[in-house]
């Protein structure tokens, strides 16, 4: 006991308690540690919201930050609806709703199939989301998903659809879930408090958008190479592992600050004030699989240098949890229920946004706008002639196998098999 080894220092001394030097030698060194820890971990939230009854819809809820946020909301009463690629009688999704119900004690956490990386997905949930009156209500939207496409590799497309996939799970799928959810945001009671919370990151400002604003469309980079040390860096718009997910949070980002103006511009029939606000999270590195992803290169030998490193990752990267906090303060903060919304959250507080000339440009959020809009048609209109090209196939398929299994009866019924008699037929046995 700590009362005894004390008496014992001061009555025989220093010596007489074992290893009480090597003990006192690393006290400094463990909470240097401990401070630097907590230095890294960032800031926890204080702010506390009644969420009982209030409707949370979340992507990127199974995973990484996404999960301890859903988690945390459960736990204080909120229902869930959790977007996910899953099916919804995967195993795994099964388990992970179950456990989540019995964890937090909240049974109202469900889960619909909408994968992000399907515009057509997207627009089935969300034009059957809306097809409600009145309007579903919907408190909060919690757009967490987020992809990464390692440094070295090639880049790839959606099937189908043929959009880039930083480019469209990053960004087009929260603007296209977005834009047919909007009627449904806009037309939540005056009372209701509305918060739509976009995930980003620092990496925006390493973003390039002048393919889109200077209306020249970019061109995809096929196999990535190192740039000789005099070479000119790449031509703008020009897509590649290094940039694409910068670039693709940047059009997050502006999109953000221009859905804020879309719905603060929408004219209340009721004459009420608009009540929906969107806020910027930057939740910080963390120790997720997107982060993991990104420091390994996506391979096997970045992995095994991850897992030796690890004790520095775990040091310097906030863990899920704490990278949830700023989530959560945004959600729950009482301030932003008067806040007119457009503003970045980071560490539990206000920050200001870089690139917010360009940001808040309201001719490149128009031209970005037109421009997704597009692409959405584009793509959507390649996804549908991709799944007339499969279901046509499927149903020849069908054919077939129906005509094999007809011709297989018949050779039986006749007793042939492979144009030969049916052996132990009755000629074959009149013969013997």
């Amino acid at each position: 006991m700590p009362v005894p080894i004390v008496s014992q220092v001061f009555t025989e001394g220093l010596d007489s308690v074992p290893f009480l030097y090597p003990v006192l030698k690393a006290l400094p060194w463990l909470a240097l540690l401990y401070v630097v820890k907590r230095f890294f971990s960032g800031a926890s939230n204080t702010s506390e919201r009644n969420m009982h009854g209030k409707v949370v819809m979340v992507t990127g809820g199974t995973s990484g930050v996404g999960q301890a946020v859903t988690q945390e909301l459960a736990q204080r009463g909120a229902q869930i609806v959790l977007l996910t690629q899953h099916a919804l009688s995967d195993p795994f999704i099964v388990e992970y709703i179950d456990d989540l119900r019995t964890e937090t004690g909240n049974q109202l956490v469900t889960a619909e199939q909408v994968d992000l990386a399907s515009l057509h997905s997207i627009r089935t949930f969300a034009t059957k989301w809306i097809d409600n009156a009145p309007p579903r209500r919907l408190d909060v939207v919690i757009l967490c998903a987020s992809t990464l496409t390692p440094r070295g590799s090639e880049i790839k497309s959606t099937a189908g659809e043929g959009v880039e996939v930083n480019w469209m799970v990053n960004y087009l799928a929260n603007f296209h879930l977005l834009s047919i959810l909007s009627p449904a945001l806009r037309a939540q009671p005056p009372d209701r408090d509305v918060r739509i919370l976009f995930g980003t990151c620092n990496s925006y400002m390493a973003g390039d958008l002048s393919h889109i604003t200077s209306n020249s469309p970019p061109q995809p980079t096929k196999k990535p190479s190192k740039r000789a040390p005099n070479s000119k860096p790449a031509s703008p718009g020009t897509f590649s592992p290094s940039n694409a997910h910068a670039t693709s949070k940047l059009a997050l980002t502006t999109f953000a600050l221009a859905f804020q103006k879309h719905l603060s511009s929408y004219k209340r029939p009721d004459n009420f004030p608009p009540n929906s606000k969107v806020l910027l999270v930057d939740p910080g590195m963390c120790r997720t699989p997107g982060t993991r992803r990104y420091l390994t290169f996506g391979s096997l030998v970045g992995l095994l240098l991850y897992l030796l490193f690890y004790p520095i990752w775990w040091m310097v990267l906030k863990s899920p949890t704490a990278g949830a906090q700023s989530f959560l303060f945004a959600a729950m903060e009482e301030r932003f229920t008067r806040s007119e919304g457009g503003v970045l959250i980071k560490e539990c507080d206000e920050r200001g946004l870089g690139r917010v000339e360009e940001c808040t440009d309201e001719e490149c959020q128009r031209l970005l706008w037109g421009y997704s809009e597009q692409m959405v048609q584009e793509a959507e209109k390649r996804g549908a002639a991709f799944r007339a090209k499969g279901k046509k196939e499927k149903e020849e398929r069908k054919e077939e196998v129906v005509a094999e299994e007809e011709v297989r009866e018949y050779k039986e019924k006749v007793g042939k098999k492979e144009g030969g008699k049916k052996e132990g037929s009755r000629r074959s046995r009149k013969v013997g």
